[in-house]
């Protein structure tokens, strides 16, 4: 399987979400700048990936992007994400999870954090014009349970929510955490400390890693904040 199926068909919508009633392979969708559906899945560790330190403070799970992905290759990213294809509903598009990081979700399992409208030109001749479902699973999954599809998903990391939040903020340069490598070839797991940078993750010049992490602390404290549209023109 590659990191991306060109021929793989999306339904098309205008920028305000309205479908257009028609349908496009991805490669030309990405080509030609049409808005296609997606959803980003965020994910939180309620078991602590490091038992000797102590600390209860939920941690963030994201993913590095396969070398082979047609956008933001190596980039860390959030846990999950993904497109709809042609037809399918928040339900079915959940497979994504399960296909990239092997967490099988189910619609009762995420809740919404909000809708992002997210055109990015950075990489051209790709224009990549998305309406992202921002949604958030919890799971009691230890880092190392994980089983990343190593087509799609480098490695899987894990950071403090607080470390994650002020590296969103630029209130810190680095953040340090957990990185899950991918088997080697006797099957061995590895989990090693590391540090990242704002700059290793996918570009994101709207603020959506501080309102969406934002959003994920008040939920931890036991609030429920409101959901929230982010991009132009919403």
């Amino acid at each position: 399987m590659a990191a991306q199926d060109e021929g793989e068909l999306f339904d098309l919508f205008d920028r305000n979400g309205m479908p257009l009633g028609a349908r496009k392979q991805r490669g030309l969708v990405h080509r030609d700048g049409d808005w296609h559906r997606s959803i980003h899945v965020w994910v939180i560790l309620e078991r602590e990936p490091d038992p000797r330190s102590g600390d209860q403070e939920p941690w963030v799970l994201f993913q590095q992007r396969s070398p082979d992905k047609d956008t933001w290759p190596g980039a860390f990213d959030v846990a999950v994400t993904g497109h709809y294809r042609a037809g399918e509903d928040l339900a079915d598009a959940l497979r994504e999870a399960e296909e990239e990081i092997g967490l099988p979700l189910a619609s009762s399992d995420v809740v919404r954090l909000g809708m992002r409208r997210s055109r990015d030109d950075h990489a051209p001749p790709i224009v990549d014009c998305e309406l992202q479902d921002v949604l958030l699973a919890t799971t009691r999954r230890t880092l190392a349970a994980f089983q990343p599809h190593p087509e799609e998903v480098t490695a899987l990391l894990s950071l403090p929510l607080g470390a994650a939040l002020r590296l969103a903020r630029g209130e810190a340069q680095r953040a340090s955490g957990l990185m899950r490598r991918a088997p080697d070839a006797a099957g061995a797991v590895t989990i090693a400390p590391c540090e990242v940078r704002l700059g290793d993750f996918v570009g994101a010049r709207d603020g959506y890693y501080q309102r969406a992490l934002e959003t994920i602390r008040r939920r931890v404290a036991g609030e429920t904040p409101a959901l929230w549209t982010l991009g132009e023109g919403w």
